[in-house]
């Protein structure tokens, strides 16, 4: 960058649909067969189509991973469906650098923040257009789609947090968010 020079931002942000576009954006996306044991009903899980997408996620990391004092800015968009009356999720995580914390927020449609901290206690926020969550470090987290559109959720993290899938995957949540009666219920 030279001095006095005006630049454009690399990244851009659609304020309808929250998609980035720009250089560099990462792009991922999670069909049913990238999350085999997330869902509690096995059987439920086998008779859909393997190639169902359930997630995506949009991330600009503006600075090397790992880099202490730095964010990194996403989006996840979570489609509405369920396995069995499990509804559609994310994988869940903690962070690598467990004393790191996260904010979440409610972009568009309707869902669940589920929470949990280390000793295994769990619970759930709403998450609605306009709702903004705090995630305390040492907190695993994932998100839920409870409604009949899109969920997306927006998200800022340090560069430094990483992520620890292996937890949740080896361990679970303590409880599972399924549609009982027509509404979410944690069980």
């Amino acid at each position: 960058m030279k001095h006095l020079q005006i630049k454009k931002s690399p990244v851009e942000l659609g304020l309808d649909d929250y998609r980035m576009t720009g250089d560099p954006i990462i792009n991922q996306t999670r069909k049913i067969k990238d999350i085999l044991g997330i869902f509690q009903d096995e059987k439920a899980f086998s008779n859909m189509s393997q190639e169902k997408l359930v997630y995506t996620v949009q991330a600009w990391l503006p600075v090397a991973e790992g880099t202490l004092g730095g964010l990194f800015f996403g989006a996840s968009t979570i489609y509405p469906g369920k396995v069995g009356n499990e509804y559609f999720m994310t994988k869940g995580h903690f962070h690598l650098n467990s004393d790191r914390a996260e904010f979440y927020w409610g972009i568009k449609g309707k869902g669940m923040l589920i929470l949990m901290d280390r000793d295994r206690n769990t619970w759930a926020e709403e998450v609605y257009p306009g709702s903004l969550h705090y995630i305390d470090s040492e907190i695993g987290h994932r998100l839920a789609n409870t409604g009949d559109e899109n969920l997306i959720v927006g998200a800022c993290w340090p560069s430094d947090a990483g992520h620890n899938y292996e937890e949740i995957a080896k361990n679970g949540f303590s409880a599972r968010l399924f549609e009982v009666d027509g509404k979410p219920k944690l069980m």
